[in-house]
């Protein structure tokens, strides 16, 4: 397994993010491909250009984030341009070199006589074939339901393209699932992983937390009462096990930090790199 960090987690700005994520150790990167430097309207020249300043780096491309926000693909109406430029996303991947586009879908419901569920079904199997066509991964990020409510749901679509982007500390965080066992259940889905840490404090209704996230919290929900992101190795992930879970699954791919909140990111992303080394990777 190789060490990512997302650029965007350093607060500095892409390049400055690409040189720091050099010096802290990182063999790759993530990168958000729905807003700033690196979009579809990024011309074929500049296209190359950054490719070469990955290369000079000595970094790959982990994977770019798709995550346009929002309710995902709950929403019917909104599912066309999202559908298109999702798309767009991953034929920018796949010039750029990597095969994962990393997104949020919306919770899955559970209740699945939601109309919202037929409209993400309808959206994820589009994306699927499209991915399936041109060699790529549209990976669902982990959190909003437990392991096997979205086995279920990605075993439905009619094509594979669709697969996992596994975040272990959303699992422990929202829905309070087991990350280790979740790597048994969705492993042959998992393409692309982000090594976060987090702790849960009490229950909550994820759709409910999701949905919250959507409309900017609107509800006033006070996220801290039942739950908080932490720096890696300090939160409810059992590193050991769920790094031994994903080697028993063949996965070899990249183990991406990310971290969403504290005073200085820098120094949480390089201790974060430190910690995985220690554990063998």
């Amino acid at each position: 397994m190789k060490i990512g960090v997302i650029v965007e987690s350093f607060r500095a700005g892409l390049h400055e993010g690409l040189r720091k994520a050099a010096e802290i150790g990182a063999e790759g990167v993530q990168i958000y491909a729905t807003k700033g430097e690196l979009t579809p309207e990024l011309s074929p020249a500049r296209r190359d250009e950054f490719v070469k300043e990955l290369g000079s780096l000595g970094l790959a491309l982990s994977a770019l984030c798709g995550d346009f926000g929002g309710h995902g693909f709950q929403v019917a109406e909104d599912n066309a341009g999202r559908v298109e430029a999702s798309k767009g996303i991953l034929d920018l991947a796949v010039d750029l070199g990597t095969d994962v586009v990393t997104t949020h879908i919306g919770a899955v419901p559970s209740d699945k006589s939601k109309p919202k569920l037929e409209a993400m079904k309808a959206a994820c199997n589009e994306l699927a074939e499209y991915g399936d066509r041109v060699g790529a991964s549209f990976a669902v990020e982990t959190g909003p339901e437990r392991a096997k409510e979205l086995k279920e749901f990605l075993d439905s679509l009619s094509a594979r393209g669709v697969k996992v982007n596994y975040d272990p500390a959303n699992l422990v965080m929202v829905t309070h699932d087991d990350p280790v066992a979740g790597v048994g259940i969705l492993g042959d889905y998992i393409v692309h992983t982000h090594a976060k840490d987090g702790v849960h404090k009490q229950d909550i209704d994820a759709e409910l937390v999701y949905d919250s996230f959507a409309d900017g919290n609107q509800m006033g929900l006070d996220y801290g009462q039942y739950f908080e992101e932490v720096p890696l190795g300090e939160g409810e992930v059992d590193w050991p096990a769920y790094i031994q879970a994903l080697k028993d699954t063949g996965f070899d791919g990249f183990l991406t930090i990310e971290r969403e909140v504290g005073e200085d990111p820098e120094a949480d992303l390089a201790k974060a790199v430190k910690f995985l080394r220690s554990l063998g990777v």
